[in-house]
């Protein structure tokens, strides 16, 4: 039996707090808040939670520590909270490691369907029981030019000195471990099974979101934004030179492909 999904709220708005405290609770979760951020991060490491929701104006440490000392240890999505008038913050945070963000004031239903994108995503320890579709034969790729990287059975990508194996969801450069967010792992996962087929910023939004398609939902200059800052932080963890990448090259005013192999 699957046991019951756990969310922890970091959140010194009494009001905010009981409202996101009903919203997850209503999604599905056991839900744990906190009114501090050190109080939020010990809850972290107490309950594992799949989720965290976090203010990032807290009284103690602000959202970005928060972030940073849950990254130590923790792989939850974590949505931050923000005022529209923080971008920067918002674009600091995400450096920092978290997932995503909501603007206050936010729409229930919008943190919802966020959250259920989220966890259509597989976790690193459920991946094994969740297997990605296999990606399609060489063969019937209409040209070389967009074929992905080499696959390795129906989960395991290799390119230029990178193994990533969706299965596991682990990956490694050089035989060393990379640690990623899971927003990281599936954007490089994305770009690794398109090949040299170039990804816009739009479609990999979709691909966050658990879209297979174009369904009209709203993407905003800001989410566009959100998948540069995770771009960046992968180019940073992989040691990828963006002037000249082994990995990850930009396509100017389109989006990102797999750099040639080497």
């Amino acid at each position: 039996m699957e046991t019951q999904r756990v969310a922890v709220i970091i959140e010194d708005d009494k009001d905010i707090r009981d409202l996101l405290h009903a919203v997850l609770q209503q999604s599905g979760f056991e839900v744990h808040a906190s009114p501090t951020g050190l109080e939020g991060v010990e809850a972290v490491r107490r309950h594992n939670p799949a989720v965290v929701t976090l203010d990032l104006g807290l009284p103690d440490i602000d959202g970005f520590e928060v972030i940073r000392q849950l990254r130590l240890f923790s792989d939850a999505y974590i949505v931050m909270l923000t005022a529209r008038a923080e971008e920067l913050d918002t674009l600091m945070g995400l450096e920092a490691g978290a997932d995503d963000y909501i603007t206050k004031p936010f729409r229930p239903r919008e943190l919802r369907a966020r959250i259920s994108a989220m966890m259509r995503r597989p976790r690193k320890d459920s991946a094994a029981a969740v297997p990605e579709a296999a990606p399609a034969p060489a063969a019937a790729q209409p040209a070389a030019a967009a074929e992905p990287a080499a696959a390795n059975g129906d989960d395991v990508f290799t390119h230029n000195g990178l193994v990533l194996d969706a299965g596991t969801r682990t990956t490694l450069l050089s035989g060393r471990d990379v640690e990623l967010t899971r927003t990281e792992f599936d954007l490089l996962h994305a770009l690794l099974e398109s090949g040299r087929r170039v990804r816009s910023k739009t479609d990999l939004v979709r691909r966050l979101r658990g879209e297979d398609y174009d369904t009209g939902s709203y993407i905003s200059e800001s989410d566009e934004r959100t998948i540069e800052v995770h771009v960046g932080n992968l180019r940073r963890k992989l040691g990828d030179d963006s002037r000249s990448p082994r990995w990850l090259e930009t396509v100017r005013g389109v989006g990102y492909r797999l750099a040639p192999a080497n």
